[in-house]
């Protein structure tokens, strides 16, 4: 598209807002903090890691339609004032990619004179509203907020390009969290440059664009936080509060302060004030008012900053003071930080010991702790660490993080508590975590003891070389243990073991952490059996193997009917071979397990050693499934044979206990209730709340 005169006057105003704006924060914040702001203006971003963006193709207009529901989620409320050109991408961009919520789009035409008034009435299912005057941005958005009826308000800028999925991430994260009051998109520049991720508020009543030109997916910029305000280029909150509030405060009018005001009165109304980095918008900054604040609407921005600072200067004094580089460790001051390393990021949908850490996760975010994950391998896992930015957990990789010692020498000092999971990794961190984070406490979270699973496992086997492996391990681990300040285990059994072997050492109870799924399916509409474990884990392999070779076939004389199905990711050789077998079926991993949760009438846990307790025991019972196990698999578990669960440990009286659960709905009711009572009791959220509030984050 050529250059016009008009994009030629937008440079050139640029260029003069830039000195202006230099000027005044060499007066305001004084050379140092100036020249860091200079620098992130000028930093290059490799290609490689600049977003890569949709544009609808240029064309000249042509009328086409846009979403319109007859009952829309949300209303989308674009504010214009001549610039014609921009508004048309916006809205094309709109159309040829719309959400998955029903929406409408109100556009409030505010006074133009150029191609607006003659076009826009030719679009199929927009919403036109022409003001009889110009009054302004805050004016048009209130009354595109009056027309609107949606439950959600959603102000979009007309110099946007919204991309594919934004306006779902944004509703989906009030689905998420629901004490969400605002949501603010992440915004980009044109050259996939990171434009906004939350905004920052100081204490003079200045702002910073969080992570302006920085890559969109940089550690510190690519996880759901808490922000001080969001750029009203796209954000969306309820229409209900948004009037509960009164709209846009007039006294802003005609522009600037009014999205930042907003989401202080959303805060102080008790609601979060979100930033999203999944929901990308591409935001041509300063269209339409410019750049420079000495000249022209712009100007009200100066003066808009001293009505703000008024109005909120109780609330101001908590804010950083002006001229301070915002960073995860600014950003997140007020907050407890809790650093967590382990070797992987976790999958919480591949093993117990990952669904044990996020919901941990969750119990620290839930009282208010800002978590931070480091893997020690510093890998993106896809899918598993947005799932945890999404979380709102601040999650590293490289290249952003460094090696070790480098990123624990610029982030350790704000650490409260620095929770390192398994012995093989502590081991590793824990000289440079005391070097550089003296002040936090560190908790060394076993997962299980793996020196008790290595020993039972070279005892079954009678391997003696497995038992000189065993002691090494034993001797790392009771090592970890002596220098860590807190030890957690997750069975009594293991706290009681540790008594003897690390009497000195602090010891606490983790177990596992579940959420109750209910009671799934009733007797007569489940069949099967079903193990769910993967097989990274030696026990697991062993316990399948000997399951079907040993104790299924005398299962299947009796019930020749049932298929046991074998569920479970890392699959070996010898465990998909089973599958040669009458009746069973080795699914591998998969995504959803809930219909064999659900509709399976028995779990199984065959295990001959191992130690901590059994995930999948417990995942079982969340979902009201009856157990079968082992006296190994139980140990720990605050289970009684007959009552909870039934245990046989010899391939007869294993048999003999699938088939008489799965031919008896009396005791398997029973088994399925008590199941549910145990994971309520023992292993939910709330079972382990008091814990994690005591030794991590040293509440009471």
């Amino acid at each position: 598209m050529p250059m016009s005169l008009a994009d030629a006057r937008f440079l050139f105003q640029r260029a003069l807002g830039l000195c202006h704006r230099g000027l005044v924060s060499l007066r305001t914040r004084g050379w140092g903090a100036s020249w860091q702001r200079v620098k992130s203006q000028f930093h290059r971003v490799p290609a490689e890691q600049r977003a890569g963006l949709y544009f609808p193709d240029a064309a000249p207009f042509a009328p086409f339609a846009v979403p319109d529901a007859d009952t829309p989620r949300a209303s989308i409320v674009i504010p214009v004032f001549n610039q014609f050109a921009h508004t048309l991408v916006c809205l094309r961009a709109l159309a040829e990619h719309p959400p998955q919520a029903g929406v409408e789009i109100i556009v409030v035409d505010d006074g133009s004179s150029d191609e607006t008034t003659t076009a826009l009435p030719r679009i199929k299912g927009l919403r036109y509203h022409r003001r009889a005057t110009n009054g302004g941005f805050i004016a048009a958005c209130n009354d595109g907020a009056a027309l609107a009826r949606g439950d959600f308000l959603i102000f979009l800028n007309n110099d946007t390009v919204p991309q594919p999925g934004w306006l779902d991430a944004l509703l989906g994260t009030f689905d998420t969290h629901p004490d969400a009051g605002l949501v603010g998109a992440q915004l980009l520049y044109p050259d996939g440059r990171l434009q906004e991720a939350g905004g920052v508020v100081f204490a003079d009543g200045s702002g910073w664009n969080y992570g302006r030109f920085a890559a969109p997916d940089d550690c510190r910029y690519a996880y759901l936080r808490d922000c001080d305000y969001a750029s009203g280029a796209a954000i969306a909150l309820p229409r209900s509060l948004f009037a509960g509030l009164g709209g846009f405060d007039t006294r802003y009018a005609p522009a600037y302060y009014e999205d930042t005001d907003l989401a202080f009165a959303v805060r102080q109304h008790g609601k979060r004030v979100l930033y999203q980095p999944a929901a990308r918008v591409v935001h041509v900054e300063g269209v339409t008012a410019g750049t420079d604040t000495g000249s022209g609407i712009k100007a009200y921005q100066v003066r808009n900053r001293e009505r703000f600072a008024a109005k909120w200067q109780a609330a101001l004094q908590r804010q950083p003071a002006a001229g301070t580089m915002p960073s995860p460790a600014v950003v997140h001051a007020r907050d407890k930080q809790v650093l967590i390393i382990d070797a992987l990021t976790p999958r919480p949908d591949h093993d117990s010991g990952s669904l044990r850490l996020v919901n941990l996760i969750r119990l620290l975010q839930e009282d208010g702790a800002h978590v931070v994950f480091l893997p020690s391998n510093r890998e993106h896992v896809g899918t598993y660490t947005a799932a945890l930015q999404q979380l709102g957990v601040e999650a590293w990789y490289a290249p952003g993080a460094q090696r070790a010692p480098g990123w624990l020498r610029e982030h350790g000092p704000r650490f409260d508590t620095i929770l390192v999971s398994r012995h093989y990794v502590a081991r590793e961190f824990l000289l440079l975590l005391r070097r550089h984070a003296p002040q936090a406490r560190i908790v060394f979270d076993s997962v299980d003891l793996h020196y008790l699973r290595e020993q039972r496992g070279a005892e079954m086997a009678g391997d003696p070389a497995l038992l000189r492996a065993a002691a090494r391990t034993r001797a790392q681990e009771l090592a970890v243990i002596a220098r860590a300040d807190v030890t957690l285990v997750v069975s009594d059994s293991e706290r009681e073991l540790l008594a003897k072997d690390a009497p000195k050492a602090q010891v606490e109870v983790l177990s596992n952490l579940h959420q109750l799924s209910g009671p799934g399916q009733p007797f007569a509409q489940r069949r099967d059996l079903v193990f769910v474990g993967g097989f990274r884990h030696p026990p697991n392999v062993d316990a399948v193997r000997w399951f079907v070779e040993a104790v299924f076939p005398l299962v299947r004389a009796r019930l020749p009917e049932v298929t046991f199905h074998c569920i479970g990711s890392n699959v070996p050789g010898q465990i998909a071979a089973l599958a040669q077998h009458a009746g069973v079926i080795v699914h591998g991993h998969l995504p959803d397990i809930a219909p064999y949760m659900d509709g399976a009438r028995i779990g199984l846990a065959p295990l001959r050693y191992g130690a901590g307790v059994k995930g999948k025991i417990n995942l079982s019972m969340a979902h009201g499934q009856p157990i079968v196990a082992t006296t190994c698999a139980v140990e720990g578990m605050h289970l009684r044979d007959g009552t909870d669960v039934l245990v046989a440990d010899d391939a007869e009286g294993f048999a003999d206990a699938v088939v008489r659960l799965y031919q008896d709905g009396d005791l398997w009711q029973q088994l399925s209730a008590n199941g549910l009572d145990n994971v309520a009791s023992h292993f939910s959220l709330d079972a382990g709340r008091e814990v994690v509030r005591r030794v991590l984050l040293r509440t009471n």
